[in-house]
């Protein structure tokens, strides 16, 4: 009996089988690769907490992670203790890097306790507390991990993004402005005042480090207001512990 391949039900039929099983494949790929890609995302945040207090593989101009190879010995060498804040609560977490910030900011929004991961690192006689912020640019997320001393003063910082614009707001990722936040106050007069990514800033060689504003870059207004707010709003959640330092 002949065969009709040209009536509606048969198209039907194949695109449904079509589509089982490449949703059957794609799972199975997912499944299969979620290891490797959790194991690469924490070594990417290793990476990340290492290179804000100053541990990476810098040359020149060039921001330059530590190898992915080195990247676990080295972050077991330098943090000396990861904690999560919740609220007035301090506790001791040994996988606070795989803490997702994301969601602890969704959760935070839906009257939930928001969970805010630290790191505790020792570099040439120094203490470092590491700090992951996230926040939004122009077109999606941004990010940063920021290194800070007990008076909250910037040791070091690195920034990321998803979809910045490149030469303009994909800048943040850049030593020329990352570099820009070291020795910032995050105080003044005792208060917290964040930073500010100021167009215009009348300091734009960023030689006084007591104003709370480190220079914008051309062209990239709302990253840098991004920048702005993030550091505002997810940095100052850490003022509590902070206050805590100064009676030890």
């Amino acid at each position: 009996m002949e065969q009709r391949t040209d009536k509606n039900s048969y198209t039907i039929i194949f695109a449904i089988g079509m589509v089982l099983i490449v949703g059957a494949l794609l799972a199975f790929l997912a499944s299969s690769l979620k290891p490797i890609i959790t194991e690469n995302e924490r070594l990417e945040k290793q990476q990340n907490i290492l290179y804000a207090m100053g541990v990476n593989a810098n040359e020149g101009t060039s921001a330059t992670f530590v190898s992915t190879d080195e990247a676990p010995k080295l972050f077991d060498q330098y943090i000396k203790k990861q904690i999560e804040v919740q609220g007035g609560k301090v506790v001791e977490n040994d996988q606070a890097y795989l803490i997702d910030v994301k969601k602890q900011q969704a959760n935070a929004k839906n009257g939930g306790v928001r969970k805010l991961p630290l790191f505790v690192g020792e570099k040439d006689g120094k203490t470092f507390y590491i700090a992951p912020i996230r926040g939004k640019g122009l077109w999606d997320a941004i990010w940063a991990y920021v290194a800070l001393d007990e008076n909250m003063v910037v040791q070091g910082a690195y920034f990321d993004h998803k979809g910045e614009t490149p030469g303009l707001g994909a800048n943040i990722k850049q030593r020329f402005f990352m570099d820009d936040f070291i020795g910032e106050h995050l105080l003044s007069n005792g208060a917290f005042k964040g930073i500010n990514v100021a167009k215009g800033n009348a300091d734009p060689k960023n030689n006084d480090k007591t104003d709370n504003e480190v220079d914008a870059i051309a062209g990239a207004t709302i990253t840098g207001d991004g920048v702005t707010a993030m550091i505002k709003k997810d940095l100052k959640l850490y003022l509590p512990y902070f206050e805590t330092l100064k009676g030890n």
